[in-house]
Order: C-alpha cells, then structure tokens, then sequence
C-alpha cells in the first residue's frame, strides 16, 4: 500500500482500496513490487509507481470508470517495448496492465481468423496458428513481449508489411473501452463490411488515446511448408531495389522479407556477433537479406541460384551467400534483429524511424548523410529497414541523449522535406511523448485540427493516455 498521507501527486489510498475490489489484491501492485520489475524500453514506464491489471474487459471499463470519476489519469501497456515514450507514466496517475488478458478465445483454421485478447503476445499468436499451418501475416523482433493490443495501438509493421500490410490491414474487428467506461464491441470476424463508420481504425494507432483496446480479431495467414535465406552484398540502394522486383517475380515460392543492411551497420552487427564468412566481404555500400516461402526448401534453395544469377547479371561486382542450414538461417537473421547491438555501443543512441517511397530512398539517404556530416563531420548514422516498403531506421553514433540544438539539427536533416516526398516522420514507432514535437512539425493543420477534434469527442477530459500523439490539454 502507498502512504497514508499521499502527497498531491499520488494516487489516494481510498482510490487502490476501490482498484483493490474491482480487480483483486494480487492484481494491484505498489512500492517495490512496481519498483523491482522490469519497465521495458523506458525506464519511466512505472514512474506512477502502481500498476492495475484487470482480468476481463469488464473489470477494465470499472477501472476506467472508477479513475474517471475520481479525476486520475490512466496510461495503458502492453509488453513495453515501445520506442517513443508512448507508456510512460508519472505520480498521480495509474498505469493499466493488460498482462492479464493474454487469452487466445478463438482461433479458426477455416475462417483463418483468430481471436485474442490484447494482452496475447504475438509468439503466442505465431505458434498457436502455426499448429494449423497459418500465421498473423505480421513479425516483428520483439515478438516475445509485444502484444497484439500495443501492436494495434501502434499500428505495428514489421519485416512483412509491404506483402502482407501493417496492422491496420491485420484486424477485420476489436473491442475497446472508451473514456466514459463504456465498452465499443465490433468484432467483426470478415473482410467485407460497410455497415457504417469503420470506427476500429479510430483506435489502430491512437497510442490509448482514444480508448484501451481489449479484444482483436487478427486475420491470418497461410504458413509456408518452407522457407530459405539469403544475404546479397549490392553496389547500391538502386541494385537492391532491382534484386527486391526480381524476388517479387520468383518462379518458385513468394517474397516474406526484404531487409536493408547499410554497410556500417552490418560490420557492427557482424563484428558483436563474431560473425563473417570468407566468399562474403563486408565491403559493399549497402547489403540486402532475403527471405522466400514456398512447398520445399530444395526448390527456393535453387530459386535463390537462379536469383542470384540474374542479380550478377546485372550488378556483377555483387556477392552472395545463400544460408544452407537452419542454423546459417538464424544467424543470418540475428544480424538484423539484434538491433540492440547499436544500444549496445552508443548507449542512448538518438534513433528515428522514417517512411520513405521506394524511388526517393537513394536521394534522400544521400540527403541525410551530407547534412549529418554538415553538422559534425564525424556524426554518421546506422542505417537498416525494411527496404520493401520503404521503412528506414537511423540510429546515431553518439551516446545520448543530445543537446537540444543539435537534436533539432539533426531533425530538420531528417524531416525536412520528407512529407512532401510523400513519406512520413514515423514509420511504425508511432508518436507517443517522445515525437509529438515532430508531428505538430510536419503534420498538414487540417489534419491536426480533426484530430483535436476526434480526441475532445472520445476523451474529452483528457483521461486516457495524456500527453501522448497530440500536445497535453491544459484544463
């Protein structure tokens, strides 16, 4: 229990005595037992110091209510693994777990739809839909901690996106409770549906702005019975965009993955992992890894052959390996999921996330790269993405985090302009607290205005994550 004589900026103790009787004693956590846990990606995840975890969509609305009606301030989480402050929390409000609810209520091979609960990891969605030979059609790194309902309130991408589609392509329906405590229930379980507003996409992307989501309904995928890798070392962003249309065009089985490795990145990553092969010299500009599906593993083995052919064909300064082992696989995919092994180096390191379209990349890194060095001539980024869809990630060879003028340096390299080329400040990390500034920045006003006005229609006391995707309302 929290003091008896709490200060402005906590939470009553008549408040949890309340939170207590709706969700149970074990399910309310205080002190130490918030303080030792892990808080994820930002450390002021826990920072209101109590953490609620309904077990039941129920239980969540009488939580809601209950905060409502006693003015405090609910930020909700899932696994944590945010990157841009959308969770964090401070004294006087409660964080909402949806740890709990981690339930798979429906999973049809027929339909090939699945129904979970928002706190249902989304390895527990893979591997439960791979017993029937499907899958979410989405995958992301952080599969382990991730939940679907973060990942629809993030709109979550991931290495599939330009195949399969972001979240927002993922869910045909969703349960949310919205500020005033009511439940929203549309969980809609087929593709086709014009029966009045779509109103789920209000709430894929809202950060918990607009309601907390409880329930989803994922549409899946056709598992392949195989799939093999493949990592190719190209002369430039121009040559592994020819080898991506080339694997979209493969005889055999279909593209999964297409993920850039920019040179200085994939010599960190291979040197934190001890990884290198002697036919497969680190000294390409840009490197591209491949992953194809399809019936056996023999035939994509020979498709990447017969791809590989066709890339020396055109790029002959080219190199190739073509993984020959589960085992090859998987380290191959490590240099691309360990993202952390920047952290590792630069720790704090300043990172963006950035959308760009396919015929704009080649410009606009060399853009980026010539305004970097302009600010400090040493300051250079990582680059990596998922090159399919155009989604980069930069990360800086610096420890922040940084000044605030060259914070605001280094962003007006990276966003200026980026709208007009039709692409977007924030790919798939959303905006949270941390990109708000950006979004105001960069944002077309009519846009901004009709979003004040959905968020003042839904939430309009400011209860449900504040500060969060648009400016703090000062009452």
């Amino acid at each position: 229990m929290m003091s008896a004589s709490p200060s402005p900026n906590t939470v009553p103790d008549a408040t949890i005595d309340a939170l207590l009787a709706i969700v149970g004693a074990p399910n309310v956590r205080t002190g130490e037992a918030v303080t030792s846990a892990d808080p994820g990606w930002n450390p002021d995840n826990f920072g209101a110091g109590i953490v609620v975890a309904p077990g039941s969509t129920e239980q969540v609305a009488a939580v809601i209510r209950l905060c409502r009606d006693h003015h405090i301030t609910v930020v909700p989480q899932g696994g944590r693994t945010g990157l841009v402050g959308g969770s964090v929390s401070s004294q006087g409000q409660i964080v909402l777990s949806l740890a709990r609810m981690s339930a798979i209520e429906r999973l049809d091979p027929v339909e090939r739809v699945a129904v979970v609960q928002a706190g249902c990891t989304l390895e527990a969605l893979q591997t439960a839909a791979a017993e029937h030979r499907l899958e979410p059609g989405i995958d992301l790194p952080s599969r382990g901690s991730a939940t679907i309902g973060g990942m629809v309130s993030t709109n979550a991408g991931g290495i599939m996106a330009f195949r399969n589609g972001v979240m927002r392509h993922r869910v045909l329906g969703l349960e949310a409770v919205l500020a005033d405590g009511s439940i929203m229930t549309d969980l809609t379980r087929v593709v086709k549906t014009s029966a009045g507003y779509d109103l789920k996409h209000l709430f894929i992307g809202a950060e918990g702005t607009l309601g907390i989501v409880t329930r989803v309904v994922v549409k899946l995928e056709p598992l392949p019975k195989a799939t093999a890798t493949a990592l190719f070392g190209l002369p430039s962003v121009s040559a592994a965009l020819e080898t991506i249309r080339l694997a979209l065009d493969t005889e055999a089985g279909h593209l999964r993955a297409a993920e850039a490795l920019w040179q200085s990145y994939i010599k960190l990553a291979a040197s934190a992992h001890g990884w290198s092969e002697p036919d497969f010299p680190l000294d390409q500009p840009i490197c591209l890894l491949v992953s194809l599906g399809g019936a056996s593993e023999q035939a994509l083995y020979e498709e990447f052959e017969r791809l590989f052919g066709e890339i020396l064909d055109r790029f002959p300064e080219a190199t190739g390996i073509i993984a020959s082992s589960k085992q090859q696989e998987i380290g191959l995919w490590r240099l691309r999921e360990d993202t952390d092994v920047v952290y590792r180096t630069h720790p704090a390191s300043p990172s963006y996330d950035v959308s760009v379209p396919l015929s704009e990349i080649d410009s606009y890194v060399a853009h980026i790269l010539r305004g970097l060095s302009e600010i400090e001539p040493d300051l250079s980024p990582y680059l990596f993405g998922h090159l399919a869809d155009g989604n980069l990630h930069i990360a800086l060879n610096r420890t922040g985090p940084l000044s605030d003028s060259m914070a605001s340096a280094v962003e007006t390299v990276l966003y200026d302009g980026l709208r007009e080329r039709g692409g977007s400040f924030s790919a798939e990390h959303g905006v949270g607290s941390k990109r708000i500034h950006s979004l105001m920045a960069t944002a077309d006003p009519t846009k901004l205005s009709a979003m004040a006005q959905v968020k003042a229609a839904l939430d309009g006391q400011g209860f449900m994550n504040p500060g969060k995707v648009l400016p703090l309302k000062r009452q």
